[in-house]
């Protein structure tokens, strides 16, 4: 029996399923989570779905979260999507049900869940909530707003299909879910566009990204330059990919100082891998797309200094 047959038994067999992501959570995470619950309330209307965790952060076009209380858990399904390990689940009471499925992308170094799902080979979490429809079309239901979340996760975790992990077979799940009708077109505008603020901050991000003869790249966000220019830590994500553009750089890191004093380290390269590196600073994540976090300036000019290493060798064995 496979573990997506397994996963739709237990769906089948409970009254109440919870739904959980990440922390800070990006298109894919609301995309899977939310596209899943729309799926599983059209497929099954007696039971009751909920899609749970903190603050969208500005993705409240994509959707937004309930609030349900603790005893809801009692005797209930809790399944997590898009999150590698336990401490990143957005709220903690995800361990209160009955049974916990892990359903993710990244890789399984932190394995949690009585049952677990990884495939590493897809491009997003919300491609696999889309191959888990398509092989129980006699059981799932898919309509409209679930594919637009679907959709959004897809065009969110490849960015805009433009990265390695874009396969044929992502851009026919992404065909297939075009084809329930939602306004793409507006969906993109809506994932692309950024404040005025963060407009202005890309600007400084062009200027001042520091750049080594290897391709390493490095820009920090300290509180002040934050307030500066009005921006928060939310909002920086929309910079993240803004380093790649630029043909010399190989590989960047964008360093984020938050109100406790830590940088939040976003990581990414165009070869070198860079998960490694993150695992080594708290945080983890796909091969070219990383987070972590430095809890001291040192420890992020060590980082930059490993990601400097990690472009040289890269270089030299080309």
């Amino acid at each position: 029996m496979s573990v997506q047959t397994e996963i739709l038994n237990e769906i089948k067999q409970y009254d109440t399923i919870i739904i959980h992501r990440h922390q800070r959570p990006d298109p894919d995470a609301l995309g899977s989570q939310v596209g899943l619950a729309e799926i599983l309330r059209k497929s099954f209307p007696d039971k009751k779905v909920y899609q749970v965790g903190g603050a969208v952060e500005g993705l409240d076009y994509l959707a937004t979260m309930q609030e349900i209380p603790e005893e809801t858990y009692q005797g209930a399904l809790v399944i997590v999507t898009d999150t590698a390990n336990a401490p990143r689940i957005s709220d903690s009471r995800y361990d209160l049900g009955d049974k916990l499925i892990k359903i993710d992308h990244h890789p399984n170094d932190e394995p949690y869940g009585d049952l677990v799902w990884v495939n590493t080979n897809a491009s997003s979490c919300s491609e696999m909530i889309a191959d888990f429809w398509q092989l129980f079309p006699d059981d799932l239901v898919m309509h409209e707003e679930a594919a637009r979340l679907l959709y959004g996760g897809i065009v969110g975790d490849t960015g805009r299909f433009l990265y390695p992990a874009t396969s044929a077979h992502t851009l026919a799940i992404a065909s297939k879910l075009l084809a329930y009708g939602f306004d793409a077109a507006k969906l993109n505008r809506q994932l692309e566009q950024v404040s005025r603020n963060v407009a202005r901050l890309s600007g400084y991000v062009y200027q001042n990204l520091e750049i080594d003869e290897n391709g390493a790249g490095r820009i920090i966000f300290t509180k002040e330059l934050m307030a500066e220019f009005a921006v928060t830590d939310a909002e920086t994500s929309g910079i993240v990919p803004l380093p790649g553009v630029i043909e010399d750089v190989l590989a960047w890191g964008i360093f984020v100082e938050q109100p406790e004093g830590y940088y939040r380290v976003r990581l990414r390269s165009k070869g070198p891998v860079i998960n490694e590196l993150a695992k080594q600073h708290h945080g983890g994540g796909h091969p070219l797309a990383s987070g972590a976090n430095a809890y001291s300036l040192d420890e992020a000019q060590e980082m930059y200094a490993e990601i400097q290493r990690l472009c040289r060798e890269f270089v030299e064995n080309q």
